[in-house]
């Protein structure tokens, strides 16, 4: 498994809301990453974001987890028996 995808959160801080998305559109530009979800609160004098990123990988399972899937970037599936 790549780091890019043990890793998904992501944290963003900036005085005003203009800024921190300004800061945020940024990063996903830089990344070529989206946010699957994001919270935003006030910490103190900042506009905090604890993002966390959509994952680069997705493993589809059988109901009961013992068969794995995997797909690759060109469409192609393999199943993986165990």
């Amino acid at each position: 498994m790549s780091d890019t995808n043990k890793r998904n959160l992501v944290y963003f801080e900036n005085p005003s809301m203009r800024g921190l998305y300004e800061c945020m559109e940024e990063w996903q530009q830089a990344a070529g990453q989206r946010l699957l979800s994001i919270s935003i609160q006030h910490d103190r004098d900042n506009f905090c974001c604890i993002a966390l990123t959509n994952p680069t990988e997705v493993v589809i399972t059988s109901p009961d987890g013992h068969n794995h899937a995997n797909v690759s970037r060109f469409g192609m599936l393999a199943v993986d028996p165990g």
